[in-house]
């Protein structure tokens, strides 16, 4: 399986979001976490969407993990929940502005009420969240429109996995902006859902919160998931451990 996993310190990826920004390029960043990278195992079609992503930060803990056991690269994670409140606050300061695609209307109605209290500063070109269906070629046509209209530097889109993924490529080079899918940072970045506590963060075991939480909604997602990626990584791991011994046998 090919996943290009954006590699190097924490504290380059967002400078480096703000960069398209600032440019207002067409182009869109892919927060990875297991159950992406999953998704894109299975589906062949949807791999190709996430590698199409200028940026793919490697959120889950996992995905660091593998890319040390199988590569050698120690990797910083890069969690939505940690650099969306650092993309809103760089574009407070300076002065770029913000657009949020997705969600429930209640989702935006909160976010708008945490937006005024923590980033009072911040330029907001709007909020549309967008029928729980299919969208015809026509709506769509419509909607970037209604974006490139507002001229926001950022797009942050809230639409799941694997939708939000699949809605920022197919607007790549229709809408003239960053386009980040942040998924469930938001909830709970603006307060509505209680992340895991630090320590199940470093030790890669948030998913036993979110769990906790959404245990009927998740519980079928997380016993797929989590087994199919153990097995992807296992069977990568001892097929480039073959390959290594070949290689060595064949050189003696």
């Amino acid at each position: 399986m090919h996943f290009d996993l954006s590699v190097g310190a924490y504290s380059t990826f967002v400078p480096n979001i703000m960069r398209l920004a600032k440019q207002r390029l067409s182009s869109n960043v892919c927060i990875a976490a297991v159950h992406m990278f999953v998704e894109a195992w299975i589906d062949r079609s949807y791999q190709k969407v996430i590698n199409s992503a200028d940026i793919i930060t490697p959120d889950g803990k996992p995905l660091t993990w593998a890319m040390r056991l199988l590569y050698g690269i120690r990797q910083d994670r890069v969690a939505g929940s940690d650099i969306l409140p650092e993309i809103l606050q760089e574009c407070e300061k300076q002065r770029l502005t913000v657009f949020f695609y997705g969600g429930s209307q209640r989702l935006l109605d909160e976010t708008s009420k945490f937006l005024s209290n923590q980033y009072p500063a911040l330029k907001v070109a709007g909020m549309y969240s967008p029928p729980f269906r299919e969208l015809t070629e026509m709506e769509n046509v419509e909607i970037a429109k209604k974006i490139n209209d507002a001229a926001p530097n950022i797009v942050i889109v809230i639409l799941g996995c694997p939708k939000q993924e699949r809605w920022s490529a197919y607007m790549k080079g229709k809408i003239h902006s960053v386009m980040v899918a942040v998924g469930g940072a938001l909830p709970i970045v603006i307060g509505i859902q209680k992340r895991a506590p630090r320590w199940m963060q470093r030790s890669g075991l948030e998913w036993v919160h979110r769990l906790s939480v959404e245990p009927k909604r998740l519980f079928k997602r997380y016993a797929i998931t989590n087994t199919l990626f153990i097995y992807i990584i296992f069977r990568e791991f001892l097929r480039r451990k073959i390959f290594r011994n070949h290689i060595r046998y064949d050189r003696d």
